[in-house]
């Protein structure tokens, strides 16, 4: 029997959507560690834990250290695996494995994946294309950077992710404002990039024991840095039948090669990339985690497979097999628009029914009351799919055409 700890500090409902996946897997004992009381977690995870406890921050080694070892004492066996899917999470979960001695990605990989501007001098150094980028402890560095980088510039921590707190600037009047209410310090310094003009895609992997064995490519519409500034816009994404295309080329062969150098050996993995116009790609950045934004449910619908039960399995018990793509998939973000803080009325669901159909095979819907939660994957979502990747992105651009979610 094997023992494995789930690390989830918030009881979210895509973190348990992974909670369940691994509770369906035979020969497994599954506790649970988290900062939110067990009242927090749904019914049939609570009737399927083995073990729990909660600890003041789950995003501590201290404190992850102190619960898995009270965890070991209630399974009554020591714990062979930890696991979690949060990005923030990553670099204190491999601390703690390497204090406890326990299997999975160590300290020194989990920081090249988590810390941006250490990722991307890796990646350069290896000859890999990245945009050109400077890490800024102070106003006056973020402002000799940028007129080294060029604007249009990109600022974010060196630690974020999904696009939170990253902006767009122009030019040096409006960096010197978003300096003054963002202040850089040695202690929360600043990640400046050049803003990279191109499509953007992900480029989503599986690993065993160093070896590459599954390669995914969605395509985004539009950016998602230009749906949060933005607030009318509505993000879809596609993810084509045809896993391999002249046009991923590129980023086939640069990819795993990125992956080995920041020391990926087994997990899933999230990479952003641009194809810009004249052919060429840069990376922007790599997750050690499996994708967020429903991506792994549209694997799922595209290969008629549960990936989440692939994730689980793969991080557990180092085994995977994935069957071939019979669909194309796709999702449209559905997203709040106008002032207010509710959600008043949802408009042209019932058309976008009538006309998809069975196209559309799950979604979560908006409701009035709901607050927006001010992301690019919006307030809720639909998903399609189709054996012809044509029909699903003509389906996905009638989706955020005729849906409007409205606010007051």
């Amino acid at each position: 029997m094997h023992h494995c700890v789930f690390a989830a500090p918030f009881a979210l409902e895509s973190t348990m959507r992974f909670v369940r996946a691994a509770l369906s897997l035979p020969g497994l004992r599954l506790a649970v560690l988290s900062q939110e009381p067990l009242t927090r977690l749904p019914d049939d995870v609570r009737a399927g834990i083995a073990a729990f406890t909660r600890v003041k921050d789950a995003l501590d080694v201290d404190d992850l250290v102190r619960g898995i070892q009270e965890l070991a004492t209630e399974l009554g066996a020591p714990v062979d695996s930890l696991i979690g899917i949060l990005e923030q999470a990553q670099v204190p979960l491999a601390e703690a494995r390497a204090r406890l001695g326990l299997p999975g990605m160590g300290p020194a990989a989990a920081r090249n994946f988590r810390d941006k501007s250490q990722m991307k001098d890796i990646l350069r150094a290896h000859g890999l294309p990245c945009a050109r980028h400077a890490l800024a402890r102070s106003a006056a560095e973020a402002i000799a950077a940028a007129s080294r980088i060029g604007y249009p510039i990109v600022v974010k921590p060196p630690a974020g992710a999904g696009a939170r707190a990253t902006v767009r600037v122009e030019d040096r009047a409006q960096l010197e404002s978003h300096l003054a209410t963002q202040k850089p310090s040695a202690s929360a310094p600043v990640l400046l990039e050049e803003f990279i003009r191109g499509r953007e895609f992900s480029f989503d992997s599986i690993t065993l024991g160093g070896r590459h064995v599954f390669h995914s490519v969605n395509s985004y519409a539009p950016t998602p840095l230009e749906v949060v500034q933005t607030p009318w816009i509505q993000w879809c994404v596609l993810l084509p039948r045809e896993a391999r295309q002249p046009l991923f080329e590129p980023i086939w062969e640069a990819g795993p090669r990125a992956l080995d150098a920041l020391g990926m050996h087994t997990g899933m993995t999230h990479m952003e990339w641009f194809l810009r116009a004249d052919g060429s790609i840069a990376i922007s950045e790599v997750a050690a985690r499996p994708p967020g934004a429903q991506f792994m449910t549209l694997l799922s619908w595209a290969h008629d497979f549960d990936f989440y039960r692939a994730w689980a399995e793969l991080v557990i018990f180092g085994r995977v097999a994935i069957p071939p793509r019979r669909y194309a998939t796709g999702a449209a973000y559905l997203r709040a628009q106008g002032d207010g803080t509710k959600i008043a009325a949802v408009e042209g669901i019932e058309q976008a029914r009538a006309e998809l159909g069975d196209l559309v095979v799950e979604s979560k819907l908006p409701q009035p009351g709901q607050a927006p939660t001010g992301t690019y994957e919006g307030e809720g979502y639909v998903i399609v799919r189709h054996q012809e990747t044509h029909v699903v992105q003509r389906a996905l651009e009638r989706l955020v055409g005729l849906v409007r979610v409205r606010l007051a």
